[in-house]
C-alpha cells in the first residue's frame, strides 16, 4: 500500500531550497517534496495563503524558523489539510520590540547595499559555536542571500515583525508533531521549543547534540532520522 505523503518544506529568513538539500533524499522516499517560496510577500498571512494556493489539498508540513511562524498561520487558516506538522528551531512567541528594532536597522542597511555584510556578522548566531569557522556553512548563508535577494530579505523581516503569537493557538493543533532543535541554537532558546512541545497535545521533541540554529546542514543525518521517524507516524 502507498503511504507516502506530499511534503511542504517552509525555510526560515534568509533561506532558500538550499537549506533543505542535506535532507531531500531522505524525506522524498516518503512523498514527493516541493520547497516553499516564501519571499513574495511582507505579511505572514499573505504569505500562509498564497502557499495554501500552491500546495496540495493535503501534505505534511516542515517549518524552519521564520517557517514555523508561517507554520504557525498555515495551522490557523487551513488544519484540514495539513496532515503533520514540524517545526524546526522556531518558536511561537511574537517579536519582542528589541528584535524588530533590530530587524528595522537590518532592512536600513540592506536598502543600503549592506546584505551580505549583514550575513557575516549574523553567521555566527546561525551555527554551534564549533562551526563558526566552517567555511563551507558560511558560503552556505551567503549563497541564499544571493537566492533570496534584498527584496526577499526585505519582505521577510517585515513579514516577521508584525507576526502573530501563537501560543493562544497551539492547543488546537491537533495532528502528529515534531518540535526539533539545535541544542545550542542561539537565536531561539530551547525553552521556547519545549513551550511548544508543551503546548500540543501529543507533540514530540527532539533537542539534537552538537548543533545550532541550522540543524539540516550542520546535523543532516540526525535531522533527516527525526523528520523521517516523523513521516512514518
Amino acid at each position: 500500500m502507498d503511504n507516502t505523503i506530499p511534503i511542504l518544506l517552509v525555510p526560515g529568513l534568509v533561506s532558500s531550497p538550499r537549506i533543505f538539500a542535506p535532507i531531500v533524499p531522505a524525506l522524498w522516499r516518503h512523498g514527493p517534496v516541493t520547497v516553499a517560496n516564501h519571499i513574495r510577500e511582507d505579511n505572514i498571512g499573505a504569505i500562509a495563503r498564497q502557499l495554501l494556493a500552491e500546495a496540495p489539498p493535503r501534505f505534511a508540513l516542515a517549518g524552519h524558523s521564520m517557517g514555523g511562524y508561517i507554520a504557525f498561520e498555515i495551522m490557523r487558516q487551513a488544519p484540514e489539510r495539513v496532515a503533520k506538522l514540524a517545526l524546526i528551531d522556531t518558536q511561537a512567541r511574537p517579536d519582542t520590540p528589541e528584535a524588530s528594532e533590530r530587524r528595522r536597522a537590518s532592512i536600513a542597511r540592506t536598502r543600503a547595499g549592506g546584505l551580505h555584510d549583514l550575513i557575516d556578522e549574523l553567521f555566527p548566531l546561525l551555527v554551534h559555536p564549533s562551526r563558526t569557522g566552517d567555511a563551507g556553512l558560511r558560503q552556505l548563508i551567503h549563497d541564499m542571500a544571493d537566492d533570496v535577494r534584498a527584496e526577499g530579505f526585505i519582505n521577510n523581516q517585515t513579514a516577521i515583525m508584525t507576526r502573530t503569537d501563537s501560543r493562544p493557538t497551539m492547543a488546537a493543533i491537533r495532528c502528529p508533531t515534531l518540535v526539533l532543535t539545535g541544542d545550542q541554537d542561539l537565536l531561539i532558546p530551547n525553552t521556547n521549543s519545549k513551550e511548544m512541545a508543551e503546548g500540543i497535545a501529543g507533540a514530540k521533541l527532539v533537542i539534537i547534540p552538537d548543533c545550532g540554529h541550522c540543524p539540516q546542514p550542520e546535523r543532516p543525518q540526525a535531522t533527516a532520522d527525526a523528520l523521517v521517524e516523523w513521516l512514518r507516524i
